[in-house]
């Protein structure tokens, strides 16, 4: 089933000049890109997206890795879009995650992980909405669509 998912593309990248790699990486796949911006996070959008963090003894420091400096904020759409691009980000730890993946040829870190992704169908529209007003988010034919999946797969 066609989806659409957030990514983050997480200060660490952005301060180690990875963006183009890693978004590269999404649009290798066959993923497409309907939405990108770049924006200051702050506390408050933090305390909401990472409410579920918020009684761990690492939340502030998640949060003020997370405004170090901008970020880029994408929408990433493709059949199973959420679970595709979970499995080109890999294991939310650096060290431990595959080679190949995502995290694993560029982190070294839990932290510092490169991306943020996520992690369901139903958490990437609560997402998105979070950080895309709905025409910032682009509907366009895909040239290669065609030739990314069999005509029943969509």
């Amino acid at each position: 089933m066609m989806e659409k998912t957030l990514v983050i593309l997480k200060p660490c990248t952005l301060q180690r000049g990875l963006v183009g790699e890693i978004t590269n990486r999404f649009e290798r796949k066959g993923l497409r890109l309907a939405g990108m911006k770049m924006v200051q996070l702050t506390d408050e959008v933090l305390n909401e997206h990472y409410a579920h963090l918020s009684a761990k003894p690492f939340f502030q420091r998640v949060k003020d890795s997370m405004m170090a400096c901008p970020v880029i904020v994408c929408c990433f759409e493709g059949v199973d879009a959420v679970e595709a691009v979970r499995a080109l980000t890999g294991a939310t730890n650096g060290r431990k995650a595959a080679p190949g993946t995502i995290r694993g040829d560029y982190s070294m870190s839990f932290q510092e992980n490169i991306v943020h992704a996520s992690d369901s169908p139903e958490a990437a529209e609560v997402e998105l909405k979070r950080f895309f007003a709905p025409e910032e988010i682009f509907e366009y034919e895909q040239a290669t669509f065609g030739f990314l999946y069999a005509n029943d797969e969509y």
